[in-house]
C-alpha cells in the first residue's frame, strides 16, 4: 500500500508546471523530475538542479560531480543511491536547460515553492543535511552570503548541517585556493556521515 510520501513522489514525478519554460530554452526539452527520497532517509543532500546527464539517466549525480561528491562524503555509490539512507533533494527536480551560450540556467523558484516544504515534512528523520551550492544554502539556511563565506563558516552549522561548494570540475581552482576545505571540513563531514549511517 502506498503511503503519503509515495503519493508525493508520484505527484512530483508527474509535475509539468515548467513545461512551457523548458520548451523555450536552448535545449527545448520536456520536464523529467528526478525524485530520489524516502521518508526513512537519515542524510539529506540538497543540491541545485539536475544537469543534462542526470536528465538523461533519471538518477541524481550520475556524472563526474557525483563522483567528487561521493568522495567528499566518504561513501560508495551503493550507499549514496540507497534512498532509505540518503535523500537527494535539489531546489528544482528538473533539468532547467541551457541558455543561448550553453550555460546552465538557474533552478526555477516555482519548483521549490511548490514542492520543497512538503518534501522536508516527509523527511523528518534527517539527521544530517549537506547543502550543495548557493541555492540550497539560501533556502535551508536563509543566508545570502557568497558560497565561500558560508562554507568557510561551516562550524556554525555542524554537526547537523554542512554547506559545500558545488562539486563541479569548474570549482577545481576554488578547491586549490581554499585548502582548508579538504584539510578541515571534509574529515569532519566524513566522520559525521559515518556516525549517522552507523547509528
Amino acid at each position: 500500500m502506498n503511503g503519503p510520501q509515495d503519493d508525493l513522489a508520484a505527484h512530483i514525478r508527474g509535475c509539468r508546471l515548467c513545461a512551457d519554460r523548458f520548451a523555450a530554452t536552448a535545449t527545448a526539452h520536456a520536464p523529467r523530475p528526478v525524485v530520489w527520497f524516502r521518508p526513512g532517509a537519515r542524510i539529506l543532500v540538497a543540491g541545485q538542479a539536475p544537469g543534462a546527464r542526470v536528465h538523461a539517466s533519471g538518477r541524481p549525480f550520475t556524472d563526474p560531480s557525483g563522483d567528487r561528491l561521493r568522495d567528499w562524503l566518504g561513501i560508495d555509490e551503493k550507499t549514496f543511491y540507497d534512498r532509505d539512507r540518503v535523500a537527494v533533494v535539489p531546489m528544482a527536480f528538473c533539468f532547467p536547460g541551457y541558455d543561448a551560450r550553453g550555460s546552465d540556467l538557474p533552478p526555477p523558484p516555482l519548483c521549490a515553492r511548490t514542492w520543497h516544504a512538503q518534501v522536508m515534512e516527509a523527511l523528518r528523520g534527517v539527521e544530517l543535511s549537506v547543502l550543495v551550492g548557493a541555492h540550497a544554502q539560501r533556502w535551508h539556511l536563509g543566508v545570502r552570503a557568497p558560497v565561500t563565506a558560508t562554507v568557510r563558516g561551516w562550524r556554525d552549522h555542524a554537526p547537523l548541517v554542512f554547506p559545500l561548494p558545488h562539486p563541479s570540475w569548474r570549482n577545481t581552482a576554488w578547491l586549490k585556493k581554499n585548502p582548508w576545505f579538504a584539510a578541515e571540513l571534509l574529515p569532519a563531514l566524513r566522520a559525521r556521515v559515518r556516525e549517522v549511517l552507523d547509528a
